[in-house]
């Protein structure tokens, strides 16, 4: 039963993962600028690598090491090794694919006009002080034993909480990005 449930976690995110890409590539023509002088080959390739790198960092690498303590076999020091480093690469895909959304020609401030938005501030955070308390906590071994046996279901129930959070920002992404293409499709459509 185990092993269904982590193949088919797997398969639906190695799916997620590839729609994402054909996506990105569908809607925008390159990952390369043509020419690097152009500000809107420039913003081409920032906006095409947003998306990619939250979802294959916060949903794909991050969901993978939710799973690693039932799929690695090996010592419990290996999996929480394992662990950590897998979500500390989500973590800098997520704060990279920030930084290429702020790097764009809308700047910072702009980018803070919706609810995706702030959801994605709220899940990098939350993300971030969840690793941060993570390493503190059972990797750097701070903490006595006892303390860390109280913890360590609020930083399951928090890393679920997260995660799940991470995938509705990704779904409120993918509806606002929609929702631009159909404006712009009207907007195409009225020009004309």
């Amino acid at each position: 039963m185990v092993f269904c449930s982590l193949f088919f976690a797997r398969l639906s995110a190695f799916t997620v993962a590839i729609l994402v890409l054909i996506w990105a590539l569908y809607f925008k023509t390159s990952f390369i600028p043509h020419s690097p002088a152009s500000q809107e080959d420039d913003d081409l390739i920032f906006a095409v690598l947003h998306p990619l790198l939250m979802v294959i960092g916060f949903i794909v690498v991050s969901g993978e090491a939710i799973l690693v303590h039932k799929w690695l076999p090996g010592s419990r020091n290996l999996k929480k090794l394992v662990h950590l480093c897998l979500q500390g690469l989500a973590l800098g895909c997520g704060i990279f694919g920030i930084w290429t959304k702020f790097h764009g020609q809308n700047g910072v401030v702009a980018n803070f006009y919706s609810l995706h938005s702030w959801m994605g501030l709220i899940c990098v955070t939350l993300f971030g002080a969840q690793w941060v308390f993570g390493f503190v906590s059972f990797w750097h071994k701070v903490e006595v034993r006892t303390a860390r046996l109280k913890v360590l279901p609020w930083h399951i129930f928090l890393g679920l909480y997260t995660y799940g959070l991470a995938i509705v920002t990704a779904e409120t992404g993918l509806l606002e990005k929609l929702t631009f293409l159909q404006t712009e499709g009207a907007r195409g459509a009225v020009d004309n």
